[in-house]
């Protein structure tokens, strides 16, 4: 079988690939097992490899971000943005790697005793194409530095950066086999699971996560699932309009709307909801769409036709349930899958777009009484990823965040992954964290070791 990658501002193909055999497969899964044993011993090493790799990604931005533009439609400059961020996540745990991975010595009876941190072996990573080189690199980055070693399915549409991941490792002079990239369909990721890898990360829809879960548990294999989210983005009744209507636009429109933890359902009490609205639809309307490839683009198409026509279902579904078209609505183009950003009105939680991950570039807006009810309503969702509250009063700030259920919570800014705080959220979006040195714990044995001097002979119990 092969794969085709398809350029979703014109519709060409770019290349096509063919699915690694299963041979194939294990053998590389094999040589991952045979290098772990060497690569998790010199520490030094990995830390000076990790250095290396930044200095490879920044020298190879330009070629990695015109790869990812090329292949997923996202803005020129919002590739070249992510490659740096990969980049600096590597430089965080090499900087940061000995102390997370430090010894913790605790008092006990014993006469010595210590908890240790080791890594696990080697990791299938099965991950996403919004952010084909961050959602693999910054899990990548601790998981080597704690002495794993990786192999990576890519998705089917980004297929050539998961290529060149492994390409830049190799000219940063990594052994071979420490990093390794395979060509495959969803087919192949089942038999990744099921191969002799010793745990698995996967980023990606709540439907497919949950059967990565059952895939990797049925054979007593850790995984961790970061999964979608319906970010709620609440506007209280004391918020800096100008300041949230401009991260309104940032949060919602980003990668044209095809992020996890973009902002995905609006509620904005009612005494400033006539103002807010008017501006964010103002902002919305200056965004340029078109060329991706062009520096002054700020939002180029959606990845393909099935996220295009999802894209019209949901704002068809929202008109005809009583939603109201503020700006947008519409195709843009004749070629290639280009939606205008849009504003929609009059949202009511029955609505398909209140109720899935919109992983699109549209903006439900719902008005409500006050914040009380707009925590309420950000809630009743299944998704629990992340949230942003704008106000101006730290108390209510403070109070509202420990109500929200969510994994992360941001105020008077939009929701964005750092390497220094833990990354991840609850319900069906997914279990475990990444980055900081949460995420980097999710992939090694916490070993407890204790030294006595005689045996303890008066303990009962296990």
């Amino acid at each position: 079988m092969t794969i085709k990658s398809i350029n979703p501002a014109t519709e060409e193909i770019l290349a096509e690939y063919e699915n690694i055999t299963t041979e194939e497969l294990l053998a590389k899964v094999k040589t991952a097992k045979t290098r772990f044993s060497d690569w998790k011993k010199d520490f030094k090493r990995r830390t000076d490899f990790l250095h290396i790799f930044s200095d490879v990604l920044r020298k190879n931005k330009q070629q990695l971000a015109m790869i990812a533009t090329k292949e997923m439609g996202k803005a020129i400059k919002e590739s070249l943005s992510e490659v740096e961020k990969c980049a600096w996540v590597m430089e965080f745990y090499a900087d940061n790697g000995s102390v997370f991975l430090h010894d913790e010595v605790v008092n006990t009876d014993a006469r010595k005793s210590f908890i240790s941190f080791e890594p696990i072996g080697v990791i299938g990573s099965i991950m996403p194409w919004n952010f084909p080189y961050w959602q693999a690199l910054r899990f990548a980055a601790p998981s080597l530095m704690a002495g794993n070693t990786i192999v990576l399915k890519p998705a089917s549409v980004t297929m050539r950066c998961g290529i060149e991941m492994e390409n830049m490792f190799k000219k940063a002079g990594l052994p071979d086999g420490v990093f390794q990239t395979i060509v495959g369909n969803s087919a192949i990721a089942e038999q990744l699971i099921d191969s002799n890898i010793n745990a698995v990360t996967f980023t990606g829809s709540n439907t497919v996560g949950s059967m990565v879960a059952q895939r990797a548990t049925a054979k007593i294999k850790k995984c961790v699932l970061e999964l979608g989210g319906s970010d709620p983005f609440v506007v209280c009744s004391d918020a800096d309009v100008e300041k949230a209507s401009t991260g309104a636009v940032k949060g919602r429109f980003i990668n044209c709307g095809q992020s996890c933890i973009a902002s995905k359902r609006f509620f904005v009490t009612k005494n400033v909801a006539k103002e807010f609205i008017e501006k964010f639809v103002q902002k919305t309307e200056k965004l340029k769409v078109g060329d991706p490839t062009s520096e002054d683009t700020d939002m180029g198409p959606l990845v393909n036709e099935e996220g295009f026509n999802k894209t019209e279902e949901l704002v068809n579904d929202a008109v005809n349930k009583g939603a109201e078209i503020l700006t947008g609505g519409k195709r843009l183009y004749s070629k290639g899958y280009f939606y205008a950003p849009t504003l929609l009105g009059k949202v009511t939680p029955e609505m398909r777009v209140a109720q899935e991950e919109a992983f699109c570039p549209v903006a439900p807006i719902t008005v409500v009484e006050n914040e009380m009810e707009a925590i309420r309503f950000a809630n009743q969702s299944q998704f629990g990823l992340g949230a942003s509250i704008w106000t101006q009063d730290l108390d209510k700030a403070d109070k509202l965040s420990r109500l929200i259920e969510s994994g992360i919570v941001t105020v008077n800014n939009v929701v964005i992954s750092d390497p220094r705080i833990p990354f991840g959220g609850v319900k069906q979006s997914g279990f475990g964290r990444e980055l900081s040195r949460y995420g980097m714990l999710e992939f090694v044995n916490i070993k407890s070791v204790r030294f006595y001097d005689q045996l303890v002979i008066n303990h009962h119990v296990e």
